[in-house]
């Protein structure tokens, strides 16, 4: 099936330029021993720390930043910390034995740290009277207060790709042995939570961050001018570094389209918008630094969110897209998503995955399945959902409703609605950002990637099941909702969803002309979702014209207010549509 008529375009590695001096971001280990040029004076006593996040390659830094200060002592902070065996005992209630799920956990870092030990550290920095003292590891900041305070970061998911290829431990443990996916669950219940509680509380102290994201081509940025690129992003639009990952199901289309490796067997899922975990790519002259997108959101999250969405969350990005190619592929597991108060519960998280599936591209045949049919008898559902655990037998459609679907469907999924995209469907997933809360009940008697069977969780998910789901509801409320709101020259708007109990609002433009929209201090993220190409541009030109093609999402942060889309290019004067999801702030 050819899935596209045109070349693809689609921009894999979006950068932002930045406006800076020569010098001060270079690239290299040679170019940054320049760049600090640390100097070794008699009498003279120089503290410099290199905090870093989890999951750097200690043995490269260490090597490196010993040849730049050339000390005369080294402290690692790992040494202050508590053993490995204290350290699992501590976290274990929020890691559990679930192979799945565990706890957000409400450590701090300091709590890895052993308080005799400790002292016994700052006792012995203290005692150095000259020459330069090199501090390092995770929350070496803790150590002693800095003269040159270096931070090494690194994006969550190189993180996730260092794990699975059994590379790096977590945080205070030796465990670089486990299976990836555990080691995944630790840090998203653990590891990055502390990590992050601590980056935020030193990050206006930075004198420089460092890119350690490929091995031995590291980038270095002078601190003030990272944190003034991440106050002038407000103000525009931009995306963020989507990353692909293959799956059981997954099918070919994102291939083509997004120009991906032919070679590889297929691909599941494009994490197009999912801050937490992406990378943004500033571009200083010709050196592209790599940094957590979610240090935009720790940095200036009133300015990105705007106060309503602040208010609520906190300095949490709440809005995800990501896609689901089941195209030449295969159905998506059968699951569900836990309510919020189970959510609260079990998991410690303040809201849940409410989603929607918005079909980008459909093959002739393509069903997702949504809800109950008519009458299930709930007990003996469950029944042969356990047993089908032993037998790989399992009727899906005996209880689950099934519907054809076809290009610029939306369908809406609140939690508690069992549901999966079946095979021959391209899906942008429109959802809150909690995004490892699925309850698989059935995943059609196959394999992982790894070659074992996926975790099923039928006891979770038959407490949070919605029964009253029938098709006369799922076709009322879930399916096509749409409401058109106005209407001008060259342009329609409409209303696709989300469900009452769900709290993203979506809107489609259809438009052919400028269209002007305003974010009204309100998040909004954005999908080209039909149309080769188009302009975004504000009527004040207060930030450059900013050109997206189809299938890229885009942010566009609240402070940047009124901003117009036009068709665009070989675009122009043709039907475009944008999916736009924001926040409610009133019922």
């Amino acid at each position: 099936m050819n899935h596209l008529k045109f070349k693809s375009n689609y921009n894999k590695r979006p950068s932002i330029s930045v406006n800076a001096n020569d010098g001060e971001c270079v690239s290299g280990w040679d170019a940054i021993k320049n760049k600090l040029a640390i100097k070794t004076e008699s009498g003279k006593k120089n503290i410099i720390v290199v905090d870093c996040y989890t999951g750097v390659y200690d043995d490269e830094l260490i090597s490196n930043f010993k040849n730049i200060v050339d000390p005369s002592h080294i402290f690692l902070s790992s040494d202050a910390m508590k053993s490995a065996e204290e350290i699992d005992k501590m976290v274990y209630p929020d890691v559990t034995d679930d192979e799945v799920f565990g706890y957000l956990t409400r450590l701090h870092l300091q709590d890895f740290f052993d308080a005799k030990k400790l002292a016994e550290i700052k006792c012995k920095i203290n005692d150095v009277k000259d020459r330069n003292i090199l501090l390092y590891g995770v929350g070496a900041a803790l150590l002693s207060k800095a003269d040159v305070l270096i931070y090494a970061d690194m994006p969550r998911w190189e993180g996730q790709l260092r794990y699975r290829r059994n590379e790096v431990s977590n945080l205070g443990a030796n465990n670089k042995e486990l299976k990836g996916s555990l080691q995944y669950k630790r840090a998203y219940f653990v590891d990055w939570r502390v990590c992050d509680r601590h980056k935020k509380s030193i990050i206006d102290k930075w004198d420089f961050v460092l890119d350690s994201v490929t091995p031995n081509e590291p980038k270095i940025v002078e601190a003030q001018v990272y944190r003034d690129a991440l106050k002038n992003l407000v103000n525009q639009p931009f995306r963020v570094v989507p990353f692909f990952d293959p799956g059981p199901w997954g099918g070919q289309w994102m291939k083509e389209v997004c120009d991906l490796d032919r070679s590889e067997k297929n691909f599941a899922w494009c994490f197009d918008c999912v801050p937490e975990e992406n990378s943004l790519l500033f571009k200083f002259g010709d050196i592209e630094f790599e940094t957590p997108s979610i240090n935009l959101v720790f940095y200036q999250p009133e300015q990105l969110l705007g106060s309503s969405v602040y208010g609520r969350f906190g300095d949490e990005f709440p809005i995800r897209f990501d896609f689901l190619d089941t195209i030449e592929g295969g159905n998506l597991s059968l699951q569900v998503h836990p309510t919020t108060e189970y959510a609260q519960e079990h998991f410690g998280i303040p809201y849940t995955q409410e989603e929607s599936y918005y079909i980008l591209d459909a093959d002739d045949e393509a069903t997702v399945y949504l809800g109950f049919k008519q009458d299930v008898d709930a007990d003996k559902m469950i029944k042969d959902l356990q047993e089908a655990k032993e037998s790989g037998q399992f009727d899906a459609e005996n209880y689950a409703a099934k519907w054809p679907v076809k290009k610029h469907d939306h369908i809406l999924i609140p939690p508690g609605t069992i549901h999966c995209s079946g095979k021959g469907a391209m899906v942008l997933e429109i959802s809150a950002t909690p995004y490892i809360f699925t309850f698989k009940l059935w995943d059609w008697g196959r394999l992982g990637l790894d070659g074992k069977p996926r975790p099923i969780n039928v006891e979770r998910g038959e407490k949070v099941l919605n029964w009253n789901q029938i098709p006369e509801k799922t076709e009322k409320e879930l399916i096509n909702c749409f409401e058109q709101l106005a209407e001008g020259e060259g342009w329609i708007e409409e209303r696709t969803g989300l469900h009452q109990k769900e709290f993203i609002e979506t809107r489609r433009h259809w438009f052919s002309k400028k269209v002007h929209h305003h974010t009204h201090g309100n998040l909004n993220v954005l999908n080209l979702v039909e149309g080769r190409e188009a302009i975004i541009e504000s009527p004040s030109k207060s930030f450059e014209p900013f050109i997206v093609h189809y299938a890229e999402t885009f942010i566009i942060p609240a402070q940047v207010g009124e901003y117009t889309i036009t068709p665009y290019g070989e675009s122009t004067g043709q039907t475009c549509a944008t999916m736009k999801a924001f926040v409610r702030t009133q019922p």
